[in-house]
């Protein structure tokens, strides 16, 4: 596994990427990624997490392109590193340069997990600005592994504290239903991955948007009819 205080670097290091360049973008507006990282992830080697030999199995095939959230499948050592392309503060936009990258590992499967940041961007349109982007991503996977499936996965809820603290999370919603009309017009697959959280607060890390190492087995029961 790669030393993990080289991830942890190159998560500042992207993190103050995003922030330069959405300063450059309104500096009275919050840019994307500002919610901190995941304590749990951050301390995910003392946590206990194991990984689970049947997803590591299971998604063998597989690469998760997102940004912190997904990256906790890798954090909490849920999946190899392999399998996950993702770091803090990724957008839809930024994702197109993870490209390259992604066809090196010739995965069968793409799972798309983005928007958490997205719905944040400083621009007078986060969702028109992102989803133009989101379609372009889909377009150059195709054209790099056009073999693999892809599956958009929802933007996951945040709690009301959260919500409450950026008023902008109240676009989840909208974004999703964006999100599952792109897939319907690109011809990919679409997962909504609200179910694995409602009425489970205790899968919320203490920033009420990042998740503990439970709630990452829970996503991928739900994706693995996907990849069978």
């Amino acid at each position: 596994m790669i030393n993990r205080m080289n991830k942890i670097g190159g998560t500042l290091l992207i993190g103050a990427t995003v922030l330069s360049l959405a300063a450059c973008g309104n500096e009275d507006s919050p840019p994307p990624g500002t919610a901190p990282v995941s304590t749990s992830q951050a301390d995910a080697s003392a946590s206990g997490a194991t990984r689970a030999p049947q997803y590591a199995t299971l998604f063998s095939d597989s690469v998760f392109l997102g940004d912190s959230i997904t990256e906790g499948l890798s954090y909490h050592d849920v999946l190899e590193e392999a399998n996950v392309l993702a770091g803090a503060g990724k957008t839809a936009e930024f994702a197109l340069e993870d490209i390259k990258e992604l066809a090196q590992r010739k995965p069968k499967h793409v799972f798309i997990h983005l928007g958490s940041d997205d719905i944040l961007w400083p621009t007078d349109n986060p969702q028109e600005y992102s989803l133009k982007h989101y379609a372009a991503l889909i377009g150059a996977i195709k054209d790099k592994l056009p073999q693999a499936t892809i599956t958009l996965l929802s933007v996951t809820p945040v709690t009301a504290e959260a919500e409450e603290k950026d008023p902008r999370y109240r676009n989840i919603e909208a974004y999703n239903q964006g999100l599952r009309e792109l897939a319907d017009k690109k011809n990919v697959g679409f997962v909504d991955l609200a179910g694995t959280v409602t009425g489970n607060p205790e899968l919320y890390d203490a920033d009420g948007i990042h998740f503990k190492a439970e709630f990452y087995p829970r996503m991928l029961e739900l994706l693995a009819d996907r990849v069978k």
